[in-house]
């Protein structure tokens, strides 16, 4: 499903029909001849796009009997360094500059989108060093207040230069994918909030600055998709600014999704992100599989939404949703019922004990050869604490089985074994092996994709919700 959902993202990302043609043409002067390569970029993958020869003169170029799919590229030259550069509604244009200093030498005929892209650069490599000239001042507690409050005056006025120019663009090339592009970058402005004794309240700052964080993205313009600036925002705003729990995230997946629904190649990019992001054994977020669960089965679901999907992959969405809804984090865990040992029957739900840890395993698994004894040391310390462990061997014959129990010695727990797995399907879902799962009092699932060693965190951190610690 990994690289189903990958080759959507890549292709949607070259497919671009419009009329016309392409002629881009360069001259780096000082440049030694040899190959240049032409890198394009979708969200936060660059691909191979063309290629040319660059000659004696530093003369290369980019002609096609179609245009180029707008967006942001890389310019790769022959000793490996590189500039960049913007494909607009403009596709006839030419760049000049000298090699020795790219950035504030570079001279452009017939682009607006790369004249404001360089004015940018020649700014930034201005302002950067004063900035961080200032910033460092700023932060020395040694120096007077008088003299801090002058440094922070300094560095609003340089950064108001930086807005200046933006809002200029704004006015005067407000469609412009450079003006988008650099529009949909900004952050939001922190909001002075305030607790009743005077303190900045900085969790509900925060919360601000997300609600706000997508309004400078015009979601409408399926050309950003070719730029990195909604990728970059995605991994911050899910990575970075929300808490890292199910709940949190799928409360802003579905935020930015309501809002990338304007525009279907938005709404497929940003959906597909996410699943990917938080798909089985990608995502080291507990429960990050939620998040997946989530999107198949609220935006995967029909043709009308996963308009990209055939009807097989929509019925393996479906079979996905189904294989893993049933064992999320704090739902109620599903009784399994298997034979042990000895031939007997045996439940999860028949168990007394206060805590039942399911263990699911492979004899072959590498890895479950080196958790199996963990797991045993585990269970001699917490075994009188009302702890049982129902261990589920999967994709084994009787023999291995067996022969896997006698020579790890885990007998001393609970063992069940069923050659089909069909007692467990659609049960307790597993991506990798070993797989476990902690069940409180209630069988409610408190803990998954364990290691032995973090069970006893989960067991104390119920104890505690109990208010029995």
């Amino acid at each position: 499903m990994r690289a189903y959902l990958i080759c959507l993202l890549f292709l949607s990302g070259i497919v671009q029909a419009q009329p016309d043609s392409c002629h881009l043409r360069f001259e780096i002067k000082g440049l030694q001849p040899g190959k240049v390569k032409f890198i394009a970029v979708f969200a936060d993958q660059n691909y191979i796009i063309d290629s040319a020869m660059a000659d004696d003169l530093g003369r290369f170029g980019l002609k096609r009997t179609r245009p180029l799919p707008t967006g942001y590229f890389y310019c790769i030259l022959p000793d490996y360094s590189n500039f960049h550069f913007m494909v607009g509604d403009e596709q006839f244009f030419s760049m000049t500059a000298e090699k020795s200093d790219i950035v504030s030498t570079m001279s452009v005929d017939g682009s607006i989108d790369n004249e404001m892209l360089y004015e940018n650069f020649r700014m930034q490599e201005w302002l950067d060093p004063r900035l961080d000239s200032l910033y460092k001042r700023k932060s020395d507690t040694s120096l007077p207040k008088a003299t801090i409050a002058a440094t922070e005056v300094e560095i609003d006025k340089l950064n108001g230069m930086r807005k200046e120019q933006l809002l200029r663009n704004q006015r005067q090339h407000p469609n412009a994918l450079y003006t988008k592009f650099k529009t949909a970058g900004q952050n939001p402005e922190p909001v002075d909030v305030r607790k009743p004794n005077g303190e900045v309240d900085r969790e509900l700052q925060l919360e601000y600055f997300r609600q706000a964080f997508w309004d400078n993205v015009d979601f409408t313009d399926e050309r950003l998709l070719r730029t990195p600036v909604v990728a970059n925002k995605l991994k911050r705003f899910i990575m970075d600014l929300t808490p890292q729990h199910p709940d949190s995230i799928i409360r802003q997946v579905d935020f930015v999704i309501s809002k990338a629904m304007a525009n279907k190649e938005m709404f497929k990019f940003v959906s597909n992100w996410i699943a990917i992001k938080f798909q089985p054994t990608q995502t080291k977020v507990m429960d990050g599989e939620a998040v997946f669960v989530h999107v198949l089965e609220n935006y995967f679901d029909t043709k009308e939404k996963a308009y990209w999907a055939s009807d097989k992959e929509l019925a393996e969405f479906k079979k996905k949703v189904l294989e893993m809804k049933a064992s999320l984090l704090n739902r109620q865990g599903p009784d399994v019922v298997s034979t042990d040992f000895y031939g007997m029957q045996r439940s999860i739900y028949e168990l007394k004990e206060e805590f039942v840890v399911i263990f699911m395993y492979d004899p072959d698994c590498d890895h479950c050869q080196k958790e199996t004894p963990l797991l045993k040391e585990f269970y001699k310390k917490w075994k009188s604490k009302g702890v049982e462990i129902f261990a589920i061997v999967l994709n084994s014959t009787d023999e291995e089985w067996r022969n896997f129990v006698n020579r790890y010695g885990t007998n001393e727990w609970i063992n069940v074994h069923d050659p089909t797995n069909r007692s467990i399907y659609a049960k307790y879902f597993v991506d990798i092996t070993p797989e476990i799962y902690v069940l409180n009092r209630d069988r409610k699932i408190i803990g998954k994709n364990l290691k032995a060693e973090q069970i006893p965190v989960i067991i104390e951190q119920e104890y505690k919700r109990q208010g029995k610690m």
